[in-house]
């Protein structure tokens, strides 16, 4: 009996204490009746304006402009480019792509893995980070991997700007309009 009433006592001062940290933390934030109208449609179009409420359909929009992978054309270019591989990690949000081991036929001993890191959405050489790694293991399986800076890093990279150039180009006459122009007649 007594150890209940101290565990209640003990839960209200344990309340009380934490109270103002969420003071502070800006969870409570007095407000005044005078800024808010009293109608609800009124209110509503307050928070609109003021960035508050999430606009469904229109609007005006607010932030960066957000690609979709299938739209951007140096991504397509770069998964068509390396499409035989296996794809490990292939992140849009972070811009990177990582393959996993891929063995040729040829070596079953030798394997290569590619990492393609998007550092801007625009087609040129300094958009791609292109990282090849080589494996190449021993008879006892003991593999050793080594970072290549060869002639596969500059193949990857022109291949796939070239793909990403002619999305690009087909996406710009796909969305060209042809207009009929018609001759007004002239102000007499």
């Amino acid at each position: 009996m007594i150890s209940n009433k101290i565990s209640k006592i003990k839960t209200i001062l344990l309340i009380i204490a934490i109270l103002p940290y969420l003071n502070s933390c800006g969870i409570y934030r007095p407000t005044d009746a005078k800024e808010f109208p009293p109608e609800p449609e009124k209110r509503i179009k307050k928070n609109m304006e003021e960035g508050r409420g999430i606009r469904l359909f229109g609007g005006k929009k607010k932030g960066g402009v957000f690609d979709f992978a299938s739209s951007n054309s140096l991504w397509r270019a770069s998964l068509d480019t390396i499409d035989f591989m296996p794809l490990l990690t292939a992140d849009y949000g972070g811009g990177i792509i990582v393959t996993d081991w891929f063995t040729g036929t040829d070596d079953p001993n030798k394997a290569i893995k590619i990492s393609i890191q998007f550092l801007s959405n625009e087609i040129r050489a300094d958009a791609l980070s292109i990282k090849v790694f080589k494996k190449n293991c021993d008879i006892n399986k003991n593999c050793k991997i080594i970072n290549s800076e060869g002639e596969l890093n500059s193949e990857l990279k022109l291949a796939i700007l070239k793909k990403a150039a002619k999305y690009e180009n087909t996406k710009k006459t796909k969305n060209k309009k042809d207009y009929n122009l018609i001759e007004l007649p002239e102000k007499k």
